[in-house]
């Protein structure tokens, strides 16, 4: 959503279940990144209908959180931000930065 020249990406659970980040050759190797996933699966299967986990459980919709906690991505591998519904929905290819959230840091 474009809010007065910024593109903000609200942490909701229709974002997170469209994002792409846990397909993204950024993460693939990522030990850390793939133990959330498998984690966050769990955790969004007992969770209350409607409830959102935290962000740090997620590995992924960085255009709404910002920097990835995990410390083993590889940014030289290229990124699918572009292919996202989210990115495409809110029009991130054009603002700062367009790409590489988990480095980068959220959308705006």
């Amino acid at each position: 959503m474009d809010i007065g020249g910024e593109r903000k990406v609200p942490y909701t659970l229709s974002n997170i279940e469209k994002c792409m980040c846990s397909l993204c050759p950024v993460q693939a190797d990522s030990k850390c990144a793939q133990n959330k996933l498998v984690n966050s699966k769990k955790v969004m299967e007992q969770m209350p209908k409607g409830e959102v986990p935290k962000p740090e459980d997620i590995p992924g919709i960085y255009c709404s959180t910002g920097r990835a906690t995990c410390q083993d991505l590889n940014p030289e591998k290229q990124c699918i931000c572009n292919t996202c519904d989210v990115w495409k929905g809110y029009n991130l290819g054009e603002g700062k930065p367009s790409q590489y959230f988990c480095q980068n840091g959220r959308a705006i």
